[in-house]
Order: structure tokens, then C-alpha cells, then sequence
């Protein structure tokens, strides 16, 4: 008699229970899906963690917008200064004011911290003036509710010119980088690298804290000899030198990469967690743009701009209007009449729904000449109004500054912004805080 081996037991004992089994077996996706969740099987049936990517970047809480905006303005220098930059700090929290506006980027082209982007790291470190705890500025400026504005200059840039004189103004030889009076060059407005490296340094100071991005000397230069000009990228490009096409072109583009939310960092203003946002933007304009139709020689357009921004900041100081201007004499004398006159003006052609102006949102209406277009309406709230609180052509004391806000009152703005490149600022004409 053979004894059966204990392999083959085993194997009719499997056998047997296979019998009384269905002959298929039925997973469901859902099933397979969850098993899948976070693994990967391999051949021998191993599971392997797969790493979820970590989002490393700085997040930070961002202040809502003020339902009014009153601010004042911070050079690099004072934001490097702890001492200066405090007394600042305190007279926003003893009166009215609620905002402050940081240089990010000034007139030397370089900026006011270290930024993470590769492409800006030579400009922090040869920087004219900075801080190193720039988001701790705005950490503690946040602390005390302060609605934090990061101001970018940006065709005027003698620092990144130099560098790329393709990019740049450049003199009527097509070779040498132009220079203005003061001894500073300019990008031109069609270089579209140059448009992303902006957009790269936005994005490094929302990141930070900013809650909003203000944008000043957004357009072809003025202050110089203009006869000695040519510029590259515009005669090259699309539009040519259609000035007001290109700086439009600008804005339409910039518009549209700070809507891709995937580029920012937040937390909601709740708190209940991290979250995709992007940040206000504002432009200063020249004040004039809000009475001409023209562009200045210089490519701005009231109507060409504000479809872009979530704000346009007309600098609508006195001092800087021609004289007789309004058949007034010296402009200086008379800073209520200006300010309401030229703000007042801007907001009618905010709810105009029709412009002389041709833009890309505009679409030409009948056949009239001149020819008429129509346009997107905005109300006062598009604007704020840059206050003069410098001596310049005239000496100004509370009475002016506060006629100018009282002004910008009258004529529908609500919103304003003192300049003041001293950050020195007239205390006399601030309402104390609530």
C-alpha cells in the first residue's frame, strides 16, 4: 500500500474547496480605486508609499481691502530704517489711515528684499535700500490691521537695462541705451520678456504678504531727449509704435497671469485653511488722463486701463498741472478746484458708456465722426486719488492736503493715497482714529 504525499493532499484539499466556488470573482472599480489610493503594486506584489509633492512656499493671511482706502506711502529706505518706519506705523494706527504703500521696486531698478525668484536675486543684492524682514514688516503691519500695498516702478529700470539693452530704450544710433535727464533708462514697453520678469517678482510679493500690487511708470518715457529714441521691441512688434496699443497689450497680459491662481499662496481671511488667491492691482496714472484724450505722447489712456486693474490712482497733484490750467493761474493756489475738477472729470468718463478712444474692449458705434466707442462702465470705486503732501512749486500745509481729500470726496472717490517722498506727512490734516 503507497502513502499519498502531503503536496498532494494539500492539492486535492484546494481542489475541493474550488468546487464549491463561484467560477468568477467580481471587483469593483470603486474597490480597486481605494486600494490603489497612495500605492504602487509591484511584481512580487509589494506595496511602494507614493511621496505627495509639498507645497514648501510661504503662506501668509492677507488683509481684506478696506471698504476705504486711506494710505500713505513708505520709501525702501524707511522700510530698511526700524525707527522711522515705526513712527510711521503709529500715526496710521492714531488716525484715519488704514493702508501704506512699500516701495517693492523703485526708480534705481532694484528691489526692497530678497525675492525667491533666481532672476531678481542680483537686484536685491545690489540694492540702493531693502530689508532683509520684509515679511516680518508685514507681519506686524497685518497685526495692526494695515492693508500693505507693494509698489513696483516698472518700464523705468536703469538697473535691468544696462543688462538687456535689446529690451531697452535705446538712442536713435540703435545701439546705446537711452538715459532720461536724470540719468535713467527705460524698457520698452512691447519687450515682453521683460513682462513675464515682472509678473515673476508679483508673484514672489503676494506671496510674502502684499496684499495688493500697485503699478507705477507704466508707460513710454517722457522727461528727456525725445528725439534721440528708438525703440526695438515696439518697432518689431505687433503694434508697432502704437503707444497706447502696447502699454494696453501690457495691462491685458499682466491682467491675465495674475488671474492664474495657481501662482499664489493664502490662507482664507476666516482662517479655516489654506487657499488659491490673487492679489488687488492698482495703476498710477498720470492725473492728467483723466481730462485728455489723448495719451500724453507717453501711451496712457484712462479708458485703455481701467478694464485691467481692480483700481486706477490718477496722480492728480497740483503742483504738476500747467499754469492757468482751468484759467486758475497758479495751480498750487487752488488744490480743492484741481483735484475735484480733474477727479470729478475722470469718474464721468468711468460711467460713460461710450468713448472717443478706440481700445480692444471697445467696439466702434455707428458711423459718426469722430468716431465713437463703446466701453466697459465703472463707478467712483475704480478710483483713488493720489494726494500731494510735498512742497513743489508751492508750500503745502494741512489746509491743502485736506482740501485735496475733501476734493476727491465731492467729485465720487471715496479712495486716496498721500504721496509724500520725504515720508514726512502732515499730521494736521488726518482725522484722529475711531
Amino acid at each position: 500500500m503507497h502513502k499519498i504525499g502531503t503536496p498532494l493532499i494539500a492539492l486535492a484539499i484546494i481542489l475541493a474547496i474550488a468546487s464549491f466556488l463561484p467560477s468568477t470573482f467580481e471587483v469593483s472599480s470603486d474597490t480597486v480605486a481605494e486600494a490603489m489610493v497612495g500605492k504602487v503594486y509591484a511584481p512580487q506584489s509589494e506595496t511602494v508609499e507614493v511621496p505627495v509633492p509639498v507645497d514648501n512656499r510661504l503662506v501668509v493671511t492677507h488683509v481684506p481691502l478696506p471698504e476705504q482706502v486711506k494710505a500713505i506711502y513708505m520709501t525702501s529706505c524707511v522700510a530698511g530704517t526700524p525707527s522711522f518706519r515705526s513712527n510711521l506705523i503709529d500715526l496710521i494706527r492714531e488716525t484715519e489711515l488704514n493702508a501704506v504703500i512699500i516701495d517693492i521696486k523703485d526708480y534705481s531698478g532694484t528691489i526692497s528684499f530678497p525675492a525667491q525668484s533666481e532672476s531678481w536675486r542680483s537686484a536685491w543684492l545690489e540694492a540702493r535700500c531693502g530689508t532683509k524682514d520684509m515679511p516680518q514688516l508685514i507681519e506686524l503691519l497685518h497685526d495692526h490691521g494695515i492693508f500693505v500695498i507693494g509698489r513696483i516702478t516698472v518700464f523705468q529700470d536703469p538697473f535691468y537695462a544696462p543688462k538687456h539693452p535689446e529690451l531697452a530704450v535705446q538712442r536713435s544710433d540703435q545701439v546705446t541705451v537711452w538715459k532720461d535727464h536724470k540719468g535713467l533708462s527705460f524698457i520698452d514697453i512691447a519687450a515682453k520678456p521683460y513682462w513675464d520678469h515682472i509678473i515673476e517678482l508679483v508673484v514672489d510679493s503676494y506671496n510674502i504678504g502684499f496684499d495688493e500690487l500697485n503699478f507705477d511708470y507704466v508707460r513710454y518715457p517722457s522727461d528727456g531727449n525725445m528725439t534721440d529714441t528708438y525703440y526695438p521691441q515696439s518697432v518689431a512688434g505687433q503694434y508697432g509704435m502704437d503707444r497706447q496699443a502696447n502699454l494696453e497689450a501690457f495691462f491685458k497680459y499682466l491682467n491675465e497671469k495674475l488671474n492664474d491662481e495657481e501662482k499664489f499662496t493664502a490662507v482664507r481671511h476666516d482662517g479655516t485653511g489654506r487657499a488659491s488667491s490673487t492679489p488687488w492691482t492698482s495703476v498710477d496714472l498720470f492725473g492728467m488722463t483723466t481730462t485728455n484724450f489723448d495719451d500724453l505722447s507717453i501711451g496712457q489712456v484712462q479708458d485703455r486701463a481701467a478694464p485691467y486693474f481692480d483700481f486706477v490712482a490718477p496722480m492728480v497733484y497740483p503742483s504738476h498741472y500747467p499754469k492757468n490750467f482751468l484759467g486758475l493761474g497758479d495751480p498750487n493756489d487752488y488744490p480743492y478746484k484741481v483735484v475735484y475738477h480733474a477727479m470729478k472729470t475722470g469718474v464721468d468718463r468711468m460711467l460713460s458708456s461710450t468713448t472717443p478712444m478706440q481700445g480692444f474692449l471697445h467696439e466702434r458705434i455707428g458711423t459718426s465722426t469722430p468716431a465713437l466707442y463703446s466701453k466697459p462702465v465703472y463707478t467712483g470705486d475704480r478710483f483713488r486719488t493720489w494726494i500731494q503732501d510735498f512742497d513743489y512749486g508751492g508750500d503745502y500745509d494741512a489746509a491743502d492736503v485736506r482740501a485735496q481729500i475733501q476734493a476727491s470726496y465731492d467729485a465720487g472717490v471715496k479712495n486716496w493715497m498721500i504721496w509724500a517722498p520725504s515720508n514726512i506727512y502732515t499730521r494736521e490734516a488726518l482725522e484722529d482714529a475711531e
